[in-house]
């Protein structure tokens, strides 16, 4: 199966602003890794320490400690999962960026895709998938780190994130509606709104309505 990277480069060209340039290939990078997981956490930590081309790799889990790295530290880039527990990564994004205005952050997530207009309106030069391979992930961190852009062609596609009817949900759900009220809109039970609802919370982790709308408008599944 064709890689991400390559299958960009077959539909629109590279993914990236441009290749490495020669003069920047012996350049190392300090790193940022942010994420609330364990797994993950650890995983791109052991990952990008091992690479050749990383001064130093630090590690976040939340974004009081990740604004703290980024100040003491100054990493050329950083890794930022979009949905921190509790936290937006794109707000993140933002104030990694007013600490530390020379720090490039690349977003990640495995919880759908976000919009590279909507990426880019956080500061972020670039997003990326958790579904990518590792070296993948690593090379894309390294490209951002050097001044390049990374996003994805299919980025701008709408997400496959939600189905209809889990659109038409939140799109009433923005609008103030109620469970009952989008029940008697769509010709729904109660509980099937309810079920559509704990679909949405659980797809975007949001732990409430307000958050849900906040993270789809991020997402770009909202005007």
């Amino acid at each position: 199966m064709a890689s991400p990277l390559g299958r960009a480069a077959r539909e629109r060209g590279p993914v990236s602003s441009g290749t490495i340039p020669h003069r920047l290939q012996e350049r190392r990078l300090r790193v940022l890794v942010v994420d609330d997981h364990d797994v993950v956490h650890w995983g791109f930590r052991v990952l990008l320490g091992q690479q050749a081309w990383v001064e130093r790799c630090l590690a976040a889990r939340t974004g009081a400690e990740a604004l703290e790295l980024t100040r003491s530290f100054k990493p050329h880039v950083a890794l930022v999962d979009l949905f921190l527990a509790g936290e937006s990564g794109a707000d993140l994004c933002e104030s990694i960026r007013a600490a530390s205005p020379a720090t490039r952050v690349l977003l990640i997530s495995g919880a759908g895709r976000m919009s590279s207009a909507a990426a880019r309106a956080s500061g972020a030069s670039g997003f990326v998938s958790k579904d990518w391979e590792a070296h993948e992930v690593a090379s894309a961190v390294r490209m951002v780190g050097l001044g390049m852009t990374m996003f994805s062609p299919k980025a701008d596609q709408p997400a496959p994130l939600l189905s209809e009817r889990e659109r038409e949900v939140l799109e009433l759900i923005a609008a103030g509606s109620t469970n009952r009220e989008i029940a008697e809109q769509l010709y729904l039970s109660p509980h099937t709104v309810k079920e559509h609802t704990s679909a949405l919370y659980r797809k975007l982790r949001a732990r409430n309505r307000a958050e849900a709308v906040q993270r789809a408008q991020r997402l770009g599944l909202l005007e």
